[in-house]
Parts: C-alpha cells; structure tokens; sequence
C-alpha cells in the first residue's frame, strides 16, 4: 500500500474545508460512506474482520458502519509496536518532540473534520466538539515543554550516579465514549513522548473521529510507533493480558479499572487508571449567588454530565440550599437541548443506549424516595435520541444510590449542611475521589475546608479542568497513578539508576 505524504495530508484538509461544508448529520454520514474507516496497523491502513454499526444519540438511529479489529489483527498491532520500539526508544528526544508538534498540526488542521465526525457519533454540540480537538492540540504542546531528560544526582570523588527514566514498551491505551478525542490524546502524548509505542482502542461507542485522526496521522509517526484499532471488552481485556503489552492506560469505570487489575497481574503490568468520580461540590453561605449559580451549572451539567470530573453532588449550606437551588432550576430550564448540529444548542443527549437506561434507571429510583423533591426535570425527553431532562433533585442524603453512585447524566442531587465539617464529612464519604470543590467569597475559609478533602485535585471557586503541568487522578477508588505533569509522564517510564566511577 502506497502511504501518503504529509503533504498530502494537508491538501486534503484544505480540499475539506473547500469541498463540504460538514453541518449536519446527514453529511458526515454521506462523507463517512465516501471515505470508509480503517485501522491502522504498523502504518497500514487495513479494513477490520467485522464491522458494526454506529448510532447516533441524537435520534438513536445508525449513523456510520466502524471496523472491528479481529484477535488475528490485535496481535499484529501489538506485533508492529513491539518491532518498532528499539529504535523509537533511541530516537532523541528533541525528534519524538518534533514528531508529536507535526501530530498537533494534524489536530488544528483537521478540527473541522474532526469535530463533525466527532458531534455525529458523541452528541455534543458541535462548537464544544471543535473545543475538544483545540484543547487536545493544546495539551499536548504544553506538556512537550516538560522535561524528562536523565538527572545527575551525584557527581563527586565517589563517582556519578545518574537517574535514567527508561520507556517501557509497547503501551495499550483505552479510551472512553465521553470525550474520545479529549482523553486519546493526552494518552498518545504520554506513551510517545517518553519513548514507548502504542496501540490505541476507542470506544466502541465512539470509534469514528480516532479512526479518522489515524487516518490523518497515519504518516506523522514511524510505522508501528502508532497503531489505532477499534473493538469491544474483548479486545481490551486481550491487551490487559498480553505478554508484549508493558503498560495500560485507560479511562472509564471503576470496574472497568478492577477488571483491567485483576487480568494485568500476571505479567504485573504497570497501570495509569482514571477511573470514576462522583466529584463534591461545597458552596459555603457566603458566596455571591449570582455569580455562582451558572458556573456550578455549567461544571455539573457539562457534556449532559457525562465527565468524570463533573460535579455529581452538592452540598450547600442551609441558608442559601433554597435561593441557589431555584437559580439553577431556571437556568436548566432555560438551556436549549438537541442535536448537536441544531444551532445555539448547549445541550446533547446521553451517549448511549445503555447509559440513557442507567440513568432512568437512577431516576425511577429516586422518584420512589419519599424524601426526594424534582425541583427541575426528572424524566427523558419526549423526542428521538438519549434526551434525559437536565434535572436537580434536593431532600436526599447518604445512602440514596443518587448520592452515592456516580450517575454519569444530567441529574444534580443537591444537599443541605450547616458547617463546614458536616460538609467534609459528607463530601468525603464513599469510595470515589477524583475532584471536589470550595465555593466561598472566604479564601482562607475556603482553603481550610478543601485542606480536608480526600480527592486527587480540589479547586477553590471553580470545577472541571486540567493543566497539563499539573499532575491529574484520584484518590481511594478513583484510580492509580497520575496524568499529566512530570509526575503523569514518567509514570510511562521505568527508573534506573546508573553508577559510574569517578570522572566518567
């Protein structure tokens, strides 16, 4: 197969942008049929063994057709990232620096493709969906700037001893359906900057824009450094045993992340794993109301709460609970939701039929509680698609499956307390630990509070985002290890300590 030149790409994307204008679902869908996916496997672009459908959650019908990589096909991805790895590991760090630059140009130049291949199989509203790709390009610029270069930790008449951060080899990452492109990246930032290899598996749910983004960066990497299938659990759980697998990296549930524990021990695999958050949100009395109300909308509700650092509970003080509850219930009421290529929409659909089940599911629940009061929505849309009215629930407490399950949907239950160590108690109960947040006009206040948190990151006056210098995961049952920073980074490698005489 005759690869394509970088050039090639970029015309490409400028012949896009001319050609079609990619607004609606009905023609990414006829773009799609023209330009079927493929995997990529050691730098070819291969049909799959099977292929199932795609549905698009705003009308919950089929939408494109996606290949599924057989278990011959697994072992040939991992087989080429294996191959390829000596010499991208010795390939200098300024070069794979320089690789990953020409892959964030893929990204800018793409967005549009991208983004609308994105919104048709995710349902996010497509102007956050060119957000998502942006913010990826990003993110990954920012953390080439992170060194990871060798460290002299001795150089003395004893001699010298240097720190070495060694790649670990082929990288098996799995991202989830939420935020596709958001998630991949930073996980092919990590592997590849440090050295290692990777064979990549979206969702399922979701396999269109990585398929896409394989396509376009098919020649940015060296054949076999970058290798992109697409399958269910079983595929999945065949790179979380395979020999020549070294590392998993993955998003997505808490027993997701177990399964992936349990079938990685017998090789002892080493693990980064963001896994679920029912995130805390504390809003102390003294906050200005008006200000607020629309930034803790905006964190609980974003993505129709389908973010694993989402607010999923909050907690505010009783002599405000009444007031903010009300202003949020009319924000809900006023937030346009639909399809995401509906104009000044803000919110999409739950992705997936599965997680649209869960989430009613939830909801029947909590309707059966005598103590719970619907304040705003409660019920799925009456329309094609996942709709599930962004709602707020107040009256629970500890122990309802709302509070104490990660919901993964529009729905906010919002609790009561009267001091500040009510609230960190409530905050901290539970298995998860991701994220959680201090709302106060108090700083001071406001530190003390968050100083009692168990959560892997704690924001004062705001909720949701990451900095990629800044090391991300959780805490308890939220995860292993960390993303992003230093930290995050060499997490991907494997420490060795190398002794030599004195001057050397």
């Amino acid at each position: 197969m005759q690869s394509t030149k970088r050039s090639d790409i970029q015309l490409r994307a400028i012949n896009l942008e001319i050609d079609m204008v990619l607004d609606s679902p009905s023609a990414v869908m006829t773009h799609l049929q023209s330009n079927p996916l493929r995997l990529l496997i050691g730098g070819e672009l291969v049909e799959g063994g099977q292929y199932a459908p795609v549905i698009d959650p705003a009308t919950a019908t089929e939408c494109a057709i996606a290949p599924i990589a057989t278990a011959t096909q697994l072992e040939q991805a991992i087989s080429a990232a294996n191959a390829a790895f000596p010499a991208w590991a010795a390939t200098a760090t300024k070069e794979r620096r320089r690789c990953l630059r020409v892959f964030a140009e893929v990204l800018e130049s793409n967005v549009a493709e991208l983004a609308a291949i994105l919104t048709l199989e995710q349902g996010r509203p497509l102007a956050l969906t060119r957000v998502e790709i942006e913010r990826a390009a990003m993110l990954l610029r920012a953390m080439l700037t992170i060194d990871i270069e060798d460290e002299v930790l001795r150089d003395d008449e004893g001699g010298r001893v240097v720190l070495q951060h060694r790649p670990l080899g082929v990288v098996g990452a799995i991202a989830p359906w939420n935020v596709p492109i958001g998630l991949a990246v930073p996980k092919i930032t990590h592997a590849l900057y440090t050295g290692n290899t990777i064979v990549l598996k979206p969702s399922p749910y979701t396999p269109l824009s990585t398929l896409k983004l394989a396509e376009l960066a098919r020649d940015v990497f060296p054949r076999g450094v970058f290798n992109v299938i697409n399958g269910g659990n079983d595929v999945g759980a065949q790179m979380s045993t395979h020999a020549d697998v070294a590392k998993i990296t993955l998003t997505g549930s808490i027993a997701t992340g177990k399964r992936v524990v349990a079938s990685s021990a017998s090789t002892l695999k080493r693990l980064t794993l963001e896994l679920g958050g029912n995130d805390a949100a504390i809003v102390r009395k003294d906050v200005n109301l008006e200000h607020v109300a629309p930034a803790l909308f905006g964190a609980a509700f974003v993505n129709s709460g389908q973010v694993c650092m989402a607010i999923k509970r909050m907690y505010v003080h009783s002599a405000i609970h009444d007031e903010l509850v009300e202003r949020m219930a009319a924000i809900a009421r006023d937030t346009p939701m639909g399809g995401g290529f509906t104009p000044n929409v803000k919110l999409g659909p739950v992705q997936n039929q599965a997680q649209f089940d869960s989430v009613l599911s939830v909801l029947k629940e909590t309707k059966a509680d005598p103590r719970a009061r619907f304040v705003v929505g409660g019920s799925a849309v009456d329309k094609p698609g996942y709709f599930i009215e962004p709602t707020i629930v107040t009256g629970l407490t500890q122990g309802a499956r709302l509070v104490d399950e990660e919901t993964f949907g529009p729905v906010l239950p919002v609790m009561r307390f009267e001091d500040d160590d009510d609230a960190v108690a409530q905050a901290n109960a539970g298995k998860y630990g991701l994220c959680a947040s201090v709302w106060s006009s108090n700083i001071a206040a406001a530190q003390q509070v968050a100083s009692g948190l168990v959560a892997g990151t704690v924001w004062i006056n705001r909720h949701v985002g990451v900095d990629p210098l800044v090391p991300f995961g959780g805490m308890k049952e939220s995860g292993l290890g960390r993303q992003f920073g230093k930290e995050g980074l060499l997490a991907f490698t494997e420490t060795r300590a190398l002794y030599c005489p004195p001057g050397a």
